[in-house]
């Protein structure tokens, strides 16, 4: 089966379900929250939840690999599962596994994520571009043929990623950035694609006023930040200005912490999406 292009999807989701990404995080602290035990019954236990109390109603889902990867093989296949019935709930998946590596290796990551019959295969993944941006293109490549996306961390919302994100090239004509350079790489593989295109940025909902880049990349713009972190829905604006409608706001903790009765799961997740639109639809 083909599938629509990333950005095509991503935008009918949004446009249906609202653009709320909820990660999927079980680290020890949250899994203990829960009254869970930190070992692979809580983690298929806790991943279970979320996802019966939430796929069929948020548009977006990011579970953070790492949590899963700690518990061994047994884990990956909690994630296996979850990646399997988030996506027949009609939800999309960004695997947050942030690769990135050159050659042989990167193709190899592209094919865990990003083949179609691969058992991890996901909507999209996160990667690092920070052995050059060139050493994503097989990422890129299979992306396109798959019909799945990228997210490129460009700005992110931890506060050591300025010494590299910030850094200006020295040999670029215009003086940019890094950061900067990450978004106008992205600008071009999004050329004329509409909707919108599938290769979008990792840009942090905590940064402040990011007038002086260019977020209008013609793609989503993954938004990490709100709710444990101290960004709120109504930030949303004021950070990403004109391009706030391609904004995916990820919210974890701040959903997560509800759980685990799936009722107060749902109640939280619809306030944050509601909360967002509000702040979107504000700007029209």
């Amino acid at each position: 089966m083909t599938l629509e292009p990333f950005g095509t999807r991503l935008r009918h989701a949004m446009d249906t379900r609202g653009p709320l990404c909820v990660g999927i995080d079980p680290h020890a602290s949250l899994l203990s929250a829960w009254g869970l035990g930190d070992d692979i019954n809580g983690l298929e236990r806790f991943t279970r939840t979320v996802v019966e109390s939430l796929a069929e109603h948020v548009a977006v889902f990011k579970p953070q690999s790492a949590f899963f990867e700690r518990f061994g093989s047994r884990g990956i296949a909690v994630l296996e599962q979850a990646v399997a019935d988030l996506r027949e709930a009609g939800a999309l998946v960004v695997m947050d596994a942030k690769r990135g590596d050159i050659g042989s290796t990167m193709a190899a990551y592209a094919e865990t994520y990003l083949r179609k019959d691969s058992p991890l295969f996901s909507d999209a993944l996160t990667v690092s571009p920070y052995l050059g941006y060139g050493s994503l293109r097989p990422a890129v490549e299979l992306a396109r043929e798959s019909g799945a996306g990228l997210f490129v961390l460009a700005l992110t919302s931890n506060p050591e990623g300025a010494e590299v994100q910030r850094a200006v090239r020295p040999d670029d004509p215009a003086g940019r950035t890094i950061g900067a350079i990450m978004l106008g790489h992205l600008a071009d593989e999004n050329a004329g694609e509409e909707p919108m295109g599938s290769f979008g940025a990792v840009v942090g909902a905590t940064l402040g006023d990011l007038s002086s880049f260019d977020l209008d990349i013609n793609g989503p713009l993954l938004a990490p930040g709100i709710g444990a972190q101290g960004a709120t829905p109504a930030d949303l604006p004021a950070v990403f200005g004109p391009a706030v409608r391609n904004v995916v706001p990820n919210v974890s903790r701040g959903v997560l912490t509800y759980g685990p009765d799936a009722t107060a799961l749902r109640e939280a997740a619809t306030r944050y999406a509601e909360e967002i639109q509000d702040a979107v639809a504000a700007t029209d």
